[in-house]
């Protein structure tokens, strides 16, 4: 068992300010990096070892388990083995297990491992049809509420306020199903994962014998990672101290990225307001990362609301952090694979490189890109792209569709025609969560379709089809030494010796639903964690276009203004932008790129002219005309000329005759039901 000495000695001077400070309250700022796990558990074992703890007093709380052991192991070998390091819910379920029958007589409800049953149940009762992203897309919107202390009856205000949203529901019809949730919960004597912090808080604060036993187990605070500290956690934490100050707090203002789903940094930043007196120490050295690193890293916070600590580097110099444009997502998943190949053949490891993006759809040109390489890697925090479930139906339709003798029109027209039977749209829907993964997945789909029609322009759907097949075969499994594919989110609290950020264009990052200054800067501290996840190599790409040939129109990132030298423009010109013959949007004035574009005459991404309304109008018609004709909805009428019906509304059939995709066989078939839809008559 070390010595207090040499627990000491092995500290830089600020983490032995942490040590020091035995008795609370006291504040540790920990940037990226800079050992803030070492502080605080060389805190913990030099109160153990001059006797101001005994193990058995102290409590710590971590987020996830993963942190929690990690302390353990750290705390044992520093001869401090006996204190509790546990996440939020394991120490609250723990107290609740051994109190709640003394107190009420009967077991505990059982915990459930998901929510999305009883939210099905739930939504059936009100008659809503729901598929598991929108169920999934509620859970997350139910665990935002509790851990807010928003009850269902509160909910619908609350959420206005904030601008919460989910899919296509109102506030109201969220309200309703949170309610029934709940009740059916009830009912089964169940309970979820926020039910467990708030009974054991609804414990504490109404059974005066409970508190005092479990304030006189736990003396001794010390939460983790208090940036991400919801209300409810907070209130939790008020009720173990019980009026005390012997808490001591670690966290990062400048790592807040969870904001969006209860957490309040507030906590962090205001601890010393509501504790005055209370000791505040910096750790500012970072060690894991090259000052290069290091450097790029503080430009981007810098004189910015999200700023934290400012790093100084402490690792020898390394090589300089790279700033690249690429003409299309498939030239950059390319380069991203050749530098992860250089990178081994110099000697890094697969295991020790991360390929970081935004959104879990942007992994599958990567994984591509790997795969043709040979290179092994792991995805995670998500289904690989050919895993995911919507991917799996997308391609089950697909392949249902080259087979059944319809699949009349080009292989983009087709996938889109197909892929909008399962809620696909061009616009991306305005929310965030499992909607939103759900349809860059698709669209992730629709861009590959567009790829290949380019380099197979003789190829049928069939042909695209199998070459989906030989794409999710050639994925390999994964491995131990893998390189990593994850999101920013996923990567918090890693590190890996080479770190490659891709997609970082404006629209992506910052994403396009933070609409709000908030929000964008929550954004810029996603990106500085990704940053600071690399120790000695870190690149930062974006591309200009999704696909080969695509309009070079995206810009990168406007966070990395001030941080390199990045040109505004990063479109790239090729062969085939030079050769293409000149047609031009009518929105914009811009080249249009793909057949899908020239047919509409706009650009996929400018605003569209027609009347949203009426589209959404024709859409449900031609969804009920398939199903009674039991054919695709494409069939009928693709997506394209629906936009061109709404947007010139033609009054006749000699008007409706000149739309791109209404043959004289479509006029006879369909061409009553669409002008009385569009004179407002019921069809």
């Amino acid at each position: 068992m070390p010595t207090p000495d040499e627990l000491l000695d092995a500290l830089d001077p600020e983490q032995r300010q942490v040590a020091e400070a035995i008795r609370g309250p006291v504040r540790v700022l920990a940037g990226a990096g800079t050992g803030k796990t070492r502080a605080v558990t060389h805190r913990i074992a030099y109160g153990v070892a001059t006797g101001v703890y005994a193990p058995s007093e102290v409590l710590a709380v971590t987020f996830t388990t993963r942190a929690a052991g990690e302390m353990r192991g750290r705390l044992r070998t520093l001869g401090a083995g006996g204190v509790q390091a546990r996440t939020f819910h394991s120490a609250a379920l723990r107290q609740l297990r051994y109190f709640w029958p003394r107190v009420h007589g009967r077991e505990l409800p059982d915990l459930i491992d998901s929510k999305i049953g009883l939210l099905a149940g739930a939504a059936r009762r009100l008659r809503i049809q729901s598929d598991q992203a929108l169920l999934r897309d509620l859970a997350s919107e139910v665990e935002w509420a509790k851990v807010s202390n928003v009850s269902p009856d509160r909910y619908a205000s609350v959420a206005e306020q904030r601008d919460r949203s989910v899919a296509h529901l109102d506030a109201a019809t969220v309200a309703r199903v949170f309610e029934g949730y709940e009740e059916i919960k009830r009912g089964q004597s169940r309970m979820d994962m926020e039910d467990v912090l708030l009974f054991a808080a609804g414990l504490l604060a109404d059974e005066e014998a409970v508190a005092a036993q479990v304030r006189r187990q736990y003396k001794w605070l010390v939460v983790d990672e208090f940036q991400d500290v919801s209300p409810l956690q907070s209130a939790l934490l008020d009720l173990w101290l019980g009026g005390r100050d012997e808490i001591c707090v670690v966290g990062d203002p400048a790592q807040t990225i969870y904001s969006f789903a209860g957490a309040n940094a507030s906590y962090l930043r205001d601890f010393t307001t509501k504790h005055p007196g209370a000791t505040s120490i910096e750790l500012v050295r970072n060690y894991r990362s090259s000052p290069q690193v290091v450097a790029a890293a503080n430009r981007l916070l810098a004189g910015t609301s999200s700023a934290g600590v400012k790093l100084l580097a402490q690792r020898p110099a390394g090589p300089e952090v790279t700033y690249r444009a690429f003409p299309d997502e498939v030239a950059e998943a390319a380069a991203a694979a050749d530098q992860v190949a250089s990178l081994r053949a110099g000697g890094v490891p697969a295991g020790e490189m991360a390929i970081l993006f935004r959104i879990n759809a942007q992994s599958e040109s990567f994984e591509d890109a790997l795969s043709q390489r040979k290179i092994p890697y792991v995805v995670r925090g998500a289904a690989r792209f050919f895993e995911r479930a919507e991917v799996r139906q997308a391609v089950t339709l697909l392949r249902g569709t080259a087979r059944s003798g319809q699949a009349d029109g080009s292989v983009s027209q087709l996938v889109r025609a197909t892929l909008s039977g399962m809620g696909w749209s061009s616009e991306p829907p305005s929310t965030r969560g499992e909607t939103r993964n759900r349809w860059e997945s698709l669209q992730a789909l629709v861009d590959q379709a567009g790829e290949f029609a380019i380099e197979h322009p003789d190829a049928d759907l069939g042909a695209f089809v199998d070459d989906l097949d030989r794409r999710a075969a050639e994925q390999h499994a994964p491995v131990a030494d893998g390189v990593t594919l994850a999101t920013l989110h996923s990567a918090k609290g890693l590190e890996w010796d080479a770190v490659l950020l891709c997609g970082m264009q404006d629209g992506t990052m910052p994403i396009t639903y933070a609409d709000t200054p908030a929000a964008v800067e929550e954004e810029r501290r996603l990106l500085y964690v990704g940053m600071t996840r690399a120790r000695s190599h870190l690149s930062i790409s974006w591309a200009a276009a999704r696909n080969p040939g695509g309009r070079g129109s995206r810009k990168p990132s406007r966070f990395l203004h001030g941080v390199a030298e990045v040109e505004r423009s990063a479109a790239v010109t090729t062969s085939r932008d030079r050769n293409r013959k000149a047609r031009h949007c009518r929105e914009c004035g811009g080249a249009l790129g793909s057949p899908a574009e020239k047919k509409i005459g706009r650009c996929a991404g400018c605003p569209a002219s027609y009347d949203m309304a009426l589209f959404e109008r024709l859409r449900e018609w031609r969804l009920a005309r398939a199903s009674d004709d039991s054919v695709p909805a494409f069939v009928v009428f693709t997506d394209a000329t629906l936009e061109l019906i709404a947007e010139h509304r033609p009054t006749d059939q000699r008007g409706l005759l000149k739309i791109s995709g209404v043959g004289a066989s479509k006029l006879e078939k369909y061409g009553d039901d669409v002008l009385a839809l569009l004179a407002g008559r019921e069809i």
